[in-house]
């Protein structure tokens, strides 16, 4: 349930990390160095170590769809964004590099150069297609 080189298991061994809401079993957090880009964006994480979203208990579902709803209320009032991108990276084919579970949410605005892209645009493309 813990593990010691886990970013998410040590949310203080990084500076940058900074948890904006929790709940019982889960974090939202948001990285300094990751806002010039991408304004707003944090992870939802469980507290307890569980590599992928398919680990998730029950109750972490519901805290991690409660804490969505609360970042997206303080997101919205801050910077007004236009939509949203929101996903789960899972396995290393899935684009997972940190093996512990992480909810992606990413405010979106009209007038980025991707606007009207989202998370299945890169994926679709040609250069994807399996040999």
């Amino acid at each position: 349930m813990y593990q010691d080189n886990c970013p998410y298991c040590n949310l203080d061994a990084d500076k940058e990390q900074e948890i904006v809401l929790e709940n019982e079993t889960c974090y939202f957090i948001q990285k300094e160095s990751e806002q010039q880009i991408l304004q707003g964006s944090g992870l939802i994480i469980p507290k307890h170590h569980k590599q992928d979203v398919f680990e998730l208990s029950e109750q972490e579902w519901k805290d991690s769809r409660d804490l969505l709803l609360g970042a997206k209320k303080i997101l919205n009032q801050k910077y007004a964004p236009d939509g949203y991108s929101v996903g789960w990276n899972t396995g290393r084919a899935g684009g997972q590099s940190i093996f512990h579970a992480h909810l992606h949410v990413i405010p979106r605005f009209k007038d980025e150069p991707h606007a009207g892209k989202g998370i299945r645009y890169w994926i679709k493309q040609k250069e994807n297609m399996r040999k």
